[in-house]
């Protein structure tokens, strides 16, 4: 019997490089600053931004782009927690 290795090795891929860029996030800050570094894939995150002028100002003139920290923890402290609406009919 065979096992398909290339498709069990492409889910791995996918799987642990989800893991790593949401731990690229700081979620002390509400904006990120993410930095192409070659390819469509290839790229990191500096989160050190209070608001977007900020991070939009630091991009000038460079590969990159701002975005808002979906992990951002807020004044808080605790990351948010989006809940999934629901219809009643």
């Amino acid at each position: 019997m065979r096992v398909p290795v290339l498709p069990i090795l492409v889910s791995g891929a996918l799987c642990a490089a989800t893991s790593v860029q949401a731990q690229t996030y700081d979620p002390a800050y509400p904006v990120c600053l993410q930095v192409y570094t070659g390819g469509f894939m290839d790229y990191y995150f500096e989160c050190a931004y209070t608001n977007m002028a900020q991070c939009q100002a630091s991009a000038s003139g460079r590969a990159a782009s701002c975005v808002v920290n979906p992990y951002y923890a807020g004044k808080g402290g605790k990351p948010a927690v989006r809940h999934k609406r629901t219809h009643h009919h």
